[in-house]
């Protein structure tokens, strides 16, 4: 059953926000939603938009502004949440920020007791798109995934995995080699163990490397030089250098001055939207 928490209209469009039970996470689990206004003459290109350590559904929503111009070309776009929540779910044994609640990383788990709750990948590749295409005008033949951080990790890696299905892809200050970063050797080894095959199908370098690059599609990837994690959390330099010894085309900008907070992204999300959709309506 899908539940609305609530809806706005907003350019012409509608901005809510929907609850249901999900069965890959095993608990309630809440996504925000922007209809355009063209939905009401039939199914609309859908994009993903995936955030980042500590963000809901609610981050992106709120702060990226991308409304206008996803009203304007004519996107759907879907901000699911970061992690299972609720009672019983498992959280970092400390508290700390960037593993467990609102860190899933956009991998299955499978160490205990993550392995019960912590299936994003399948809640965001196969169980929540079903819901979707079941109660909004979304065309499931026209889909992008793009998302900030955590998110610009979890995006690139399920593009590079389902190509079929994301036509299209970019990503904000993304987590480029999580099995050389402290924030994805903590996460990597939380969720699945010690074994280094598994951490290769949730790195985007280690994908590209094993599997090749998808030469049709070109990821669209901005980075701020002011970030504070540049170095030591991103390495972006790490995918460029990926992406030349294997061929896959690729747009990295480097935005002077720019850090990692939304209002780098509000800043340049229109581009990002018309990255998609010109893929995905003109393509």
């Amino acid at each position: 059953m899908l539940t609305t928490v609530s809806e706005q209209k907003i350019f012409g469009g509608t901005q809510g926000v929907y609850r249901h039970q999900a069965k890959a996470t095993q608990c309630s689990m809440e996504f925000s939603l922007f209809t355009p206004p063209q939905a009401k003459d039939g199914p609309v290109p859908t994009i993903w938009y995936l955030s980042g350590l500590t963000c809901t559904q609610d981050n992106a929503t709120t702060k990226a502004g991308f409304q206008r111009m996803a009203a304007e070309l004519g996107l759907m776009i879907i901000c699911p949440d970061t992690s299972p929540r609720g009672e019983g779910v498992p959280d970092d044994p400390e508290g700390v920020y960037d593993f467990g609640l609102g860190a899933g990383f956009y991998l299955n788990a499978t160490v205990a007791p993550y392995s019960t709750h912590y299936q994003m990948e399948s809640y965001i590749t196969t169980e929540l798109p079903a819901l979707i295409a079941d109660h909004f005008p979304a065309d499931v033949t026209k889909q992008g995934i793009m998302g900030h951080s955590m998110g610009g990790h979890g995006a690139l890696t399920l593009w590079r995995k389902n190509p079929d299905t994301y036509q299209s892809i970019s990503a904000f200050a993304p987590i480029m080699h999580p099995s050389q970063c402290p924030w994805g050797q903590k996460a990597l080894m939380g969720y699945l163990g010690p074994d280094q095959g598994q951490w290769a199908n949730y790195d985007i370098c280690r994908l590209l490397e094993e599997r090749g690059p998808i030469a049709h599609c070109t990821p669209l990837i901005d980075q701020g030089t002011a970030d504070n994690f540049l170095d030591d959390q991103l390495m972006p330099d790490h995918f460029e250098t990926v992406c030349k010894k294997i061929g896959q085309p690729y747009i990295l900008r480097r935005q002077i001055g720019y850090d990692h907070s939304y209002y780098f992204m509000a800043t340049f999300i229109e581009d990002h939207l018309k990255h998609h959709n010109n893929i995905l309506n003109n393509g």
